[in-house]
C-alpha cells in the first residue's frame, strides 16, 4: 500500500434538500468519515501485538435534532453497501458511548478488546478471511 493510499479518506454526507426555502442551502444532517490507518493492536488470542491496516471509521456524527430518526442508520448502511463492508471488520477511532450503543443495537456488536491507541476492534474482527477491499482497505 502506498503512502498516498494509506491516508486516503472518504466522507459520506447526509443532507436534506426537501425542507429548504427556494434558493437556500441544503442542511447537513450528518457525516461519516472513513479511511485506512496503520495500527498496532492486540488480538484476542494471546495478546501479542500485531500491525494491521484496516478500514477505519474515523468520525461519525448525526446532528442532535436528527438522532433516533433513522438518518444515522441510512448513512452508515449506505457506506457499508457502497464499499461492501461488514461492521465487525472495521476499526473505530475513539467511538462515543452513543456510537457504541448504535453498533450494539444495529449490528449486535458488543464485545471488543480495548486497545492502547483508543481504537475499537470487535472480537468478530478476527474471524474469517481478510482481503483488500475497495479503497485499499484491508477487510
Amino acid at each position: 500500500m502506498s503512502a498516498t493510499q494509506q491516508h486516503e479518506q472518504r466522507l459520506y454526507v447526509a443532507a436534506d434538500d426537501c425542507s429548504r426555502p427556494t434558493g437556500g442551502p441544503s442542511v447537513v444532517l450528518g457525516f461519516l468519515k472513513v479511511g485506512t490507518r496503520k495500527l498496532f493492536v492486540t488480538n484476542d488470542s494471546g495478546g501479542r501485538m500485531l500491525e494491521i491496516e484496516p478500514c477505519c471509521v474515523l468520525d461519525f456524527y448525526v446532528h442532535e435534532s436528527c438522532q433516533r430518526s433513522g438518518w444515522g442508520s441510512k448513512l452508515f448502511f449506505h457506506f457499508l453497501e457502497a464499499e461492501q463492508r461488514r461492521p465487525a471488520r472495521l476499526a473505530y477511532d475513539r467511538p462515543s458511548h452513543k456510537f457504541l450503543s448504535f453498533l450494539s443495537k444495529n449490528f449486535n456488536l458488543r464485545s471488543y478488546t480495548p486497545q492502547n491507541n483508543n481504537y475499537v476492534l470487535y472480537r468478530d474482527y478476527w474471524e474469517g478471511p481478510r482481503r483488500v477491499g475497495p479503497g485499499g482497505c484491508w477487510e
